[in-house]
């Protein structure tokens, strides 16, 4: 079954952005450093909070449809890009991060090994992962 996912957004004050999913709203912004009012996360951290929130999603779907208890799953993630080329002074590297890593505290009556096995099951399962590991088609088409 495929699901269709839409978010929408819109330019505000100075840096700050305005995203609409659902019946959500949230503001994307800079670092008052970066020139911005400081009036949400980054682009750049919402993209690592997607990928810690669908481990623990995936985490969660797993521990019901196994019906064990997940007390905990808890996951840090971090990562570093060159932020010459975000700022136009380079094009000698990627413009996306250079190495990304996901800790994963897990808290289960599970042994090491099945810790490991359960979070390879969910790496497998979680698409931001599977995007952030495999090309997918990104397409950009101007409207009026």
């Amino acid at each position: 079954m495929l699901k269709k996912v839409l978010v929408e957004s819109k330019l505000k004050s100075n840096m700050a952005i305005e995203v609409q999913t659902r019946d959500h709203k949230f503001i994307i912004d800079q670092p008052k450093a970066g020139g911005g009012d400081d009036l949400g996360p980054t682009p750049l951290e919402f993209f690592f909070s997607s990928l810690a929130g669908c481990i623990g999603s995936i985490a969660l779907i797993i521990a019901k449809q196994r019906r064990f208890e997940l007390r905990a799953c808890n996951v840090k993630v971090e990562g570093e890009l060159d932020t010459d080329v975000l700022m136009g002074k380079s094009c000698d590297a990627r413009a996306g991060f250079q190495w990304m890593k996901a800790y994963v505290e897990i808290d289960a009556d599970m042994t090491d090994q099945e810790k490991k096995d359960f979070l390879h099951e969910i790496d497998a399962r979680c698409p931001i992962s599977d995007n952030m590991q495999n090309t997918t088609k990104v397409e950009f088409e101007l409207v009026d």
